[in-house]
């Protein structure tokens, strides 16, 4: 392990005081480290922000040119699109050590002291002033823009105090009581949501770092901040809280735009990173459908272009974190109340998981007279048609139908045992063979092929091939027709098994 210096004199003397590192700024620093990660790279670009999933061809060589180009930079995106973990992971590219002069607020470095205590202490103390050290995380400063935030909150504030303690004269600079911007100096400044911080804010940002000076109490002050400053925001009209002022957009060199996931098999990985359904402390094991998540996922993409929520607020890829998790949950529940050795998420689950959908969407005027609840249940019907429609496109289903037409019916209750419910299906000609398209064979868990067997009904009924009656029970779909339905979104949309009953008919 490589000794650190411990006084100045040390420092000039090893590899820090050379003359291309006592000169460097945060920015510099940044460009070097990301330049060897590059050529370390070999093409592999999502190296650089392990986690960060579906931005490597579009967001993350946009971040990096801006940090080749010693930016300041925003990231302008809508909610829920890792914004926040993106920034917070440019910690990465700093040095992993960085000295600075012991007992200065503002971090100085030694070899270009910024603060008057900082060249008070070189002039006093010379080779002998002691060094402290930073790691890569304390370099990192955050601060979650507010309307109430401040000047003396972000750059800071004349102390009284210190002055009569120092019996010195207020407007000495030494008696400044430094806040979150300087005290970043030599690391990351990030602010959340920019558009939320006052206009005068603002202007004291884009001051300090262009010009590098700022009146604190109407007292000049010279800070030539070694600095690099991120922001993220949501687009300036999709917010009607504030905007982000021209003068301070105008120093901000680029303005890099997220985005959700650009496709299914994208949004389904990252919602498996994120959520939690590796569950520990649990006897009871948990297998989750392959098509549960893509189903899931299908709902966060059809809710992001119905008509009926507000596109403008976006709809966040927590939501199939949320759903995914509380269907599992469900799952356990349900498998615990009917004493099955396993927990395994069926479609009725997802009607479960309502509370986790209809918090998350911002109705337009259509959707509030319709109802999150029920806009949320036609998102899931539209969900597994589409699913469906993908996995047995070509199938030939027409047995099961026609069991259907012949009059047959089936209850699924809801805590009824797997080996029970598969029993039911069975009777169903054609249907548990359906089962082996989802990879499924005859020696799979009871509660998995039930599973499977559900998300098939539910399938049908989502493309209107069955049906459903006022009390929840499924019906043929041509003696819908023979009762001389024509209305079949009032008949079918929107509409799920009875959590008591699960019947279908």
């Amino acid at each position: 392990m490589v000794q650190l210096p411990k006084t100045f004199g040390e420092l000039k003397k090893s590899q820090w005081g050379s003359p291309d590192r006592q000169g460097r700024t945060v920015k510099d620093e940044l460009r070097a480290n990301l330049l060897a990660r590059l050529r370390d790279a070999k093409g592999k670009t999502e190296d650089l922000f392990p986690g960060v999933v579906g931005y490597e061809d579009t967001v993350v060589p946009q971040v990096v040119n801006a940090l080749l180009s010693r930016h300041n930079f925003i990231l302008l995106g809508l909610r829920g699109q890792a914004k926040t973990r993106l920034i917070r992971m440019l910690t990465g590219l700093l040095d992993e050590q960085t000295p600075y002069l012991a007992g200065t607020e503002i971090r100085d470095n030694p070899f270009r002291p910024l603060s008057k205590a900082g060249r008070r202490i070189l002039a006093e103390q010379g080779d002998d002033a002691a060094i402290a050290w930073l790691g890569r995380e304390q370099r990192y400063v955050e601060k979650l823009a507010t309307p109430d935030v401040t000047i003396a909150d972000m750059i800071g504030d004349i102390d009284p105090i210190k002055a009569a303690k120092r019996g010195v004269d207020i407007a000495d600079e030494e008696n400044i009581h430094y806040g979150l911007l300087p005290r970043a100096n030599r690391g990351i400044f990030a602010v959340n949501e920019l558009p939320d911080l006052a206009g005068k804010i603002q202007v004291g940002l884009f001051n300090i770092l262009q010009e590098g000076d700022v009146q604190i109490k109407g007292y000049p002050v010279r800070l030539e901040l070694d600095v690099m400053l991120v922001f993220t925001a949501n687009p300036e009209d999709y917010t009607a809280r504030g905007k982000i002022i021209t003068p301070l957009k105008d120093r901000i060199g680029s303005e890099i735009r997220t985005h959700y996931p650009l496709t299914i098999e994208r949004g389904v990985e990252i919602t498996a990173q994120e959520a939690w359904m590796k569950r520990t402390g649990n006897e009871l094991p948990i297998e989750v459908p392959a098509f549960l998540p893509e189903v899931v996922e299908q709902i966060a993409f059809l809710a992001r272009q119905d008509k009926r929520i507000d596109q403008r607020s976006g709809v966040s890829q927590r939501l199939p974190i949320s759903v995914i998790e509380n269907v599992i949950s469900n799952a356990e529940r349900r498998a615990l109340l009917a004493g099955d050795e396993v927990a395994v998420p069926r479609i009725l689950d997802l009607y479960a998981a309502l509370p986790s959908i209809t918090g998350k969407l911002e109705l337009e005027y259509e959707g509030e007279l319709k109802g999150s609840e029920q806009v949320a249940r036609e998102l899931i019907r539209q969900a597994v048609a589409l699913t469906y429609t993908r996995l047995y496109e070509g199938e030939n289903v027409r047995q099961i139908i026609q069991w259907f037409d012949m009059g047959g019916s089936l209850q699924l209750p809801e805590l009824a045992p797997s080996s029970e419910l598969v029993k039911e299906l069975s009777q169903i000609q054609g249907l548990m063979e359906k089962t082996r398209r989802l990879g499924l064979g005859v020696h799979e868990s009871d509660a998995k092929r039930a599973s499977a067997a559900e998300f098939i009904l539910e399938g049908l009924y989502s493309q209107r091939r069955i049906n459903r009656n006022e009390e929840q029970a499924f019906i043929a779909a041509e003696r819908r027709r023979e009762r001389g339905s024509d209305n079949e979104e009032e008949e079918g949309a929107g509409r799920r098994p009875d959590k008591r009953r699960g019947q279908y008919q």
